[in-house]
Protein backbone atom coordinates (compact mmCIF):
# COMPACT_ATOMS: atom_id res chain seq x y z
CA UNK A 1 0.00 0.00 0.00
CA UNK A 2 3.03 2.29 0.34
CA UNK A 3 6.61 2.18 -0.87
CA UNK A 4 9.32 3.90 1.16
CA UNK A 5 12.70 5.08 -0.10
CA UNK A 6 15.40 6.34 2.26
CA UNK A 7 18.21 8.69 1.32
CA UNK A 8 20.83 10.86 2.99
CA UNK A 9 23.10 8.27 4.55
CA UNK A 10 26.85 8.28 4.20
CA UNK A 11 30.18 8.50 5.97
CA UNK A 12 30.60 11.22 8.58
CA UNK A 13 33.09 12.07 11.30
CA UNK A 14 32.13 11.80 14.97
CA UNK A 15 30.43 14.99 16.06
CA UNK A 16 29.02 15.63 12.61
CA UNK A 17 25.46 15.73 11.32
CA UNK A 18 23.31 14.04 8.70
CA UNK A 19 19.70 14.36 7.64
CA UNK A 20 17.92 11.25 6.45
CA UNK A 21 14.82 11.43 4.27
CA UNK A 22 12.08 8.87 3.73
CA UNK A 23 10.00 9.49 0.62
CA UNK A 24 6.65 7.70 0.45
CA UNK A 25 4.91 6.69 -2.75
CA UNK A 26 1.55 7.97 -1.57
CA UNK A 27 0.09 10.46 0.86
CA UNK A 28 1.21 9.94 4.44
CA UNK A 29 -1.43 12.30 5.82
CA UNK A 30 -3.56 9.42 7.13
CA UNK A 31 -0.69 7.23 8.35
CA UNK A 32 -0.61 7.52 12.12
CA UNK A 33 2.61 5.70 12.95
CA UNK A 34 5.85 6.32 11.11
CA UNK A 35 9.35 5.91 12.35
CA UNK A 36 13.02 5.21 11.91
CA UNK A 37 14.80 2.03 12.95
CA UNK A 38 18.44 1.06 12.70
CA UNK A 39 20.44 -2.14 12.67
CA UNK A 40 24.09 -2.18 13.66
CA UNK A 41 26.38 -4.99 12.48
CA UNK A 42 25.65 -8.15 14.45
CA UNK A 43 22.78 -6.50 16.34
CA UNK A 44 18.98 -6.61 16.27
CA UNK A 45 16.98 -3.89 14.57
CA UNK A 46 15.95 -1.22 17.08
CA UNK A 47 13.57 1.72 17.16
CA UNK A 48 15.35 5.06 16.90
CA UNK A 49 12.45 7.49 16.69
CA UNK A 50 8.72 7.48 16.02
CA UNK A 51 6.18 10.12 15.08
CA UNK A 52 2.39 10.06 14.99
CA UNK A 53 -0.08 11.84 12.74
CA UNK A 54 -0.55 14.46 15.45
CA UNK A 55 3.19 15.10 15.69
CA UNK A 56 3.83 13.25 18.93
CA UNK A 57 7.35 11.86 18.99
CA UNK A 58 9.32 9.32 20.93
CA UNK A 59 13.02 8.50 20.88
CA UNK A 60 15.40 5.83 22.00
CA UNK A 61 17.23 6.96 25.12
CA UNK A 62 20.53 6.72 23.28
CA UNK A 63 19.56 9.43 20.76
CA UNK A 64 17.46 11.82 22.85
CA UNK A 65 18.71 15.37 22.53
CA UNK A 66 20.73 14.54 19.41
CA UNK A 67 18.18 13.29 16.86
CA UNK A 68 14.94 14.90 15.71
CA UNK A 69 12.20 13.16 13.74
CA UNK A 70 9.76 15.22 11.71
CA UNK A 71 7.23 14.77 8.94
CA UNK A 72 6.11 16.93 6.05
CA UNK A 73 2.78 15.53 4.94
CA UNK A 74 2.62 17.86 1.93
CA UNK A 75 5.86 16.33 0.64
CA UNK A 76 4.99 12.77 1.72
CA UNK A 77 8.32 12.69 3.52
CA UNK A 78 9.62 11.82 6.99
CA UNK A 79 12.98 13.14 8.14
CA UNK A 80 15.54 12.20 10.75
CA UNK A 81 17.94 15.00 11.64
CA UNK A 82 20.98 13.50 13.35
CA UNK A 83 23.51 15.68 15.17
CA UNK A 84 26.49 15.05 17.43
CA UNK A 85 26.91 11.68 15.79
CA UNK A 86 28.83 8.96 17.57
CA UNK A 87 30.51 5.81 16.23
CA UNK A 88 27.82 3.74 17.98
CA UNK A 89 25.23 5.37 15.71
CA UNK A 90 26.69 3.39 12.81
CA UNK A 91 24.25 1.07 11.09
CA UNK A 92 21.64 0.68 8.40
CA UNK A 93 18.71 3.02 8.97
CA UNK A 94 15.22 1.95 7.86
CA UNK A 95 12.03 3.93 7.44
CA UNK A 96 8.84 2.31 8.70
CA UNK A 97 5.13 2.89 8.23
CA UNK A 98 2.31 0.97 9.89
CA UNK A 99 -0.85 0.47 7.84
CA UNK A 100 -2.28 -2.54 9.60
CA UNK A 101 0.97 -4.25 8.66
CA UNK A 102 4.52 -2.91 8.63
CA UNK A 103 6.09 -1.42 5.53
CA UNK A 104 9.84 -0.90 5.27
CA UNK A 105 12.24 0.99 3.06
CA UNK A 106 15.39 -0.55 1.63
CA UNK A 107 17.63 1.09 4.22
CA UNK A 108 20.43 3.63 4.02
CA UNK A 109 23.89 3.13 5.48
CA UNK A 110 25.20 5.54 8.11
CA UNK A 111 28.83 5.18 9.12
CA UNK A 112 30.34 7.38 11.82
CA UNK A 113 34.12 7.35 12.09
CA UNK A 114 36.04 8.17 15.25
Amino acid sequence: QVQLVESGGGLVQAGGSLRLSCAASRSIFSINNMGWYRQAPGKQRELVAGITRSGRTNYADSVKGRFTISRDNAKNTVYLQMSSLKPEDTGVYYCNAYLGIDYWGQGTQVTVSS
